[in-house]
């Protein structure tokens, strides 16, 4: 398909794409948390992280560019111990630069000084790394461009994985609330039968197709209502590199939410 260490070695770092599921997950021990704590605790130590989340919705790429970005509880309805949390993991303005760079007057990307992190990144990155002592960008995503554009858009970070930057893609393949029933959370065809094609599309290396998730049927309609979920899939699969391993995990379906999450190089 197409995390140096710190101290640096010659091994890329890996790319992650992470179903992130309910915010709770942040501070519940339960299958899938164990699962991100063990990550944390396995991989090489990256120089720095670029998380790529579902719930910064931009008017075209934006970076995080605070050297202390606060903890955002972009969420209601749950327990207090949930907005109790901070991870006050530092910042690094130079990364944000860097990607700018990257990115070129194509994306024109633009750094918010005091943009925090939200729950779709600390939500995954607590259990990850809980002494909060890696530095943090945040990529915001325009939910309103096409597949392809994103796909363009994560190529021309290629160079971070070889600079020691871990990207931590957060979403979920299947997201719709809408439809999720509390009561049974029991998989629904519909989202099982997606979760199947997309994880079939994934092995095959078919990211033109993944790309396009307008075409992929009613299935896809149902689980993907609004994209913002869905899109930080294509990040992770872009910076994918011929020999890197494919690794599947969390790969559970809940209700109309999957919690399907990929480790990408670095077996």
């Amino acid at each position: 398909m197409n995390a140096i260490s710190a101290p640096p070695s010659d091994r890329p770092q890996p790319v992650l794409f992470l179903g992130h599921g309910s915010p709770m997950n942040a501070i519940e021990d339960n299958a899938w948390s164990r699962a991100w704590r063990a990550l944390g605790e396995r991989l090489p130590r990256p120089r720095a992280i670029l998380c790529v989340s579902a719930h910064w919705e931009t008017p075209g790429p934006w970076l995080t560019g605070s050297e202390a970005p606060d903890t955002i509880h972009d969420f209601g309805g749950f327990p207090q111990a949930l907005f109790d949390v901070r991870w006050p993991a530092p910042g690094d303005p130079a990364l944000a630069q860097r990607v700018v760079e990257l990115l070129g007057d194509a994306f024109a990307a633009r750094i918010d000084p005091g943009r925090g992190l939200d729950h779709g990144a600390w939500g995954v990155l607590r259990p990850m790394y809980p002494e909060a002592d890696i530095p943090v960008v945040q990529l915001g995503i325009d939910s309103r461009r096409p597949g392809a554009w994103h796909v363009a858009l994560a190529q021309r970070l290629a160079p971070l994985r070889d600079e020691g930057v871990l990207v931590v893609a957060s979403g979920d393949i299947v997201h719709n609330l809408r439809l999720f029933d509390w009561r049974d959370p029991s998989p629904l065809p519909w989202a099982s039968r997606f979760r199947d094609r997309v994880n079939a599309l994934i092995r095959s290396g078919d990211l033109a197709a993944l790309a396009d998730w307008p075409a992929l049927g009613e299935d896809a309609r149902l689980s993907i209502p609004t994209p913002e979920h869905y899109i930080p899939l294509l990040y992770a699969l872009a910076l994918a590199r011929d020999g890197d391993a494919l690794t599947f995990f969390n790969d559970d379906v809940i209700g109309s939410l999957s919690m399907t999450s990929l480790r990408i190089g670095h077996p």
